[in-house]
């Protein structure tokens, strides 16, 4: 018999509230909201670590395995839709929703094609520069040191998300925890750190497996190191970009039943934007929730816009740049694009609007290390 159980709703970007955009204006400005974690009060000096992928559901598993996380101060906030590191980590830099900064996807739809944002490259052609799609200054415009990998230095993507900024490159997590603890040394009120291992092993081996499991310790291990050379006086903040989906034995899902209305596929494999050839955006809408109504939330544009998904100002480019039609997992299957193959061989997936996806930490602890 087939499953008729109704999906949860979607959980929407609080972006009125405690999402993840909101975390560094309220850092940067002279009060802290109620929903900020209460170890910040007070403190000189702050560290933002984003944990890329680590969702609040992965914190929040009865397991005794990542203790340091678990003791900390906080709870649930949001990140933006789509919930994807492209959308999630510019959101965190510049403080504003995806409609207005620009960044609506892993794929992005440009008027020179289809860009990639992590990697900035567009098959063929030469990308736009960055600052022409992401147009808001990261920190408000302030020099913010970000202890980041050192390969990412030079990137596209850090261009448009952390131009301005200060990029403090590490190669091991060791590096990584004592360039942060000389920033705070050296007087730094606010520092950003970024490590990207839950993501990498989520990615490559899902959420069930021995390995994630290592990961979740590895990276309580090295909250607990930050935690062991920071200052009393500093406040560890720790959140993330976007949760994780685990993928259903068979979670591949053909566009095969949409493709003759396509002109392009970007998004992500979990919210697939769609774009419509000449004249064929109403047929191409029908067809995409005939196909996969029963597993994913389809909309057109104008219901994804006028939904407030991308926040409540979108920009005329911005809304060029989503497809006529987004289609947005609710089951653990995915959608990958006939010139996307790469992403059905992912174990673990994020994009779409589930709480497992939506939700993620906003955790704070004091540094326990000496006060000089």
């Amino acid at each position: 018999m087939a499953d008729t159980r109704l999906p949860a709703p979607p959980v929407r970007p609080a972006y009125d509230g405690a999402w993840l955009g909101a975390i560094v204006p309220a850092l940067l400005a002279d009060e802290r909201p109620g929903w900020m974690p209460t170890a910040v009060a007070g403190a000189e000096s702050v560290v933002l670590l984003v944990v890329d992928g680590l969702g609040w559901n992965i914190v929040s598993a009865d397991a005794p395995d990542i203790p340091e996380l678990r003791a900390m101060d906080g709870g649930p906030i949001t990140t933006c839709a789509p919930s994807t590191t492209a959308a999630g980590l510019t959101s965190m830099s510049t403080g504003v929703p995806p409609g207005r900064h620009g960044i609506c996807g892993y794929h992005l739809h440009t008027p020179d094609g289809v860009l990639e944002v992590l990697s900035w490259t567009i098959p063929g052609r030469v990308p736009p520069a960055p600052e022409s799609l992401q147009v808001c200054p990261p920190f408000g415009g302030r020099p913010v040191p970000v202890v980041s990998r050192a390969e990412f230095r030079n990137t596209g993507f850090t261009k448009a998300y952390l131009r301005g900024s200060r990029l403090v490159g590490w190669s091991t997590t060791a590096v990584l925890v004592e360039h942060t603890r000389r920033l705070v040394a050296a007087g730094e009120g606010f520092v950003t750190a970024y490590y990207d291992g839950v993501d990498k092993v989520a990615h490559g081996y899902g959420l069930e497996d021995g390995f994630f499991t290592a990961e979740a310790r590895a990276t309580d291990r090295l909250v607990g190191d930050l935690l062991d050379v920071l200052p009393p006086t500093c406040a560890l903040l720790v959140t993330a970009d976007h949760g994780h989906v685990h993928l259903a034995a068979t979670p591949r899902r053909s566009l095969d039943a949409v493709a003759r209305w396509c002109a392009a596929f970007s998004g992500d494999a979990r919210c697939r934007y769609l774009h419509a050839t000449p004249g064929g955006a109403g047929t191409l809408a029908a067809a995409a929730a005939e196909a996969y109504g029963d597993e994913a939330w389809v909309m057109t544009r104008d219901e994804f816009v006028d939904d407030g998904w991308l926040g409540p100002e979108v920009r005329d480019r911005v809304i060029a740049s989503v497809g006529d039609v987004v289609v947005a997992a609710h089951a653990p299957v995915i959608y990958p694009a006939p010139d996307h193959p790469g992403e059905g061989d992912l174990r673990a997936h994020h994009g779409s609007f589930t709480a497992d996806e939506m939700l993620v930490p906003l955790l704070a602890a004091r540094g326990r290390g000496p006060r000089d």
